[in-house]
């Protein structure tokens, strides 16, 4: 998934911002602005550190910047917020350009860096706005089971939707073979066992000669190791091509139907000898 189209991305990006404009403020706090000086302007730094401020606190306010800045570093590439220099012949990137300030012919002020920062959180707050606005109807998704869901869900947003596939099958597959205590075979022969129309490990609750049941219970026989090798095992082959979005959420939908089916089945039950 693109980046600026992922709103836990961009609210995290938005963080690492906070976290820059807070280490550079601590940073200003320790220096004096230099900029309304009547003589310099442009050619000395736009900061130099207070009197008296020991040389370890100047340099652990700045490694403090520097670190976040590099947290940051994606925010005004994603937001396109960048200021333009008449001095530079590149519009010049805010965050990554903070050092200037520190240094003889600044590209930057203290204040140009601070309105950056506040444009880019402005710019990416609309952005994660958008970007949910953008995302599959939230409640087919968050009403997906659990397990599905839950395994799938960072993958997702990352974009790596055949391998959130896979994990959500593997994952309800792990469970099954808990429940089951069949763990040894492999995913297709368990279900197939799990599932099976005479002395099923799981059974579908109610009595066997209704109609109903006896539906439900051929029907999984059929559908669960069917859907493993249809969307568990195509989803990890080394060969597999990337799914697009509305692929991956149809096969994960059909996982989640699955699970749900699963919860409601009763057993294990003792098999007859």
């Amino acid at each position: 998934m693109d980046a600026s189209r992922n709103p836990e991305y961009l609210r995290k990006t938005a963080e690492a911002v906070v976290e820059f404009k807070e280490a550079l403020e601590a940073f200003l706090s320790l220096h004096v602005e230099t900029a309304e000086a009547s003589f310099g302007r442009g050619i000395i730094p736009a900061v130099t550190p207070k009197a008296g401020v020991p040389q370890e606190a100047l340099r652990t306010a700045s490694d403090r910047v520097a670190r976040a800045a590099g947290r940051a570093s994606a925010a005004p590439g994603l937001t396109q917020m960048y200021i333009g220099v008449s001095t530079f012949s590149q519009p010049v990137d805010p965050i990554a350009a903070w050092r200037s300030i520190a240094s003889p012919k600044p590209l930057l002020e203290p204040g140009d860096v601070l309105d950056a920062a506040e444009q880019i959180l402005g710019r990416l707050e609309a952005m994660a706005l958008r970007a949910e606005a953008e995302l599959p109807p939230t409640t087919g998704v968050e009403a997906m089971h659990p397990t599905i869901w839950g395994a799938a869900r960072k993958l997702w947003l990352d974009g790596h939707f055949r391998l959130a596939v896979q994990t959500a099958a593997e994952t309800l597959t792990t469970q099954v073979k808990a429940r089951s205590g069949l763990s040894s075979m492999d995913a297709t022969n368990v279900y197939e066992k799990v599932f099976a129309a005479r002395a099923p490990v799981l059974r579908w609750p109610g009595d066997a000669n209704d109609r109903t049941v006896s539906s439900m219970q051929n029907g999984l026989a059929k559908y669960a190791p069917g859907l493993n090798m249809t969307v568990r095992n195509t989803a990890t082959h080394e060969a597999a091509d990337e799914m697009t979005a509305q692929q991956a959420l149809e096969r994960l939908a059909a996982l989640s139907l699955l699970a749900h089916w699963i919860d409601e089945c009763e057993g294990p039950i003792p098999t007859e000898d």
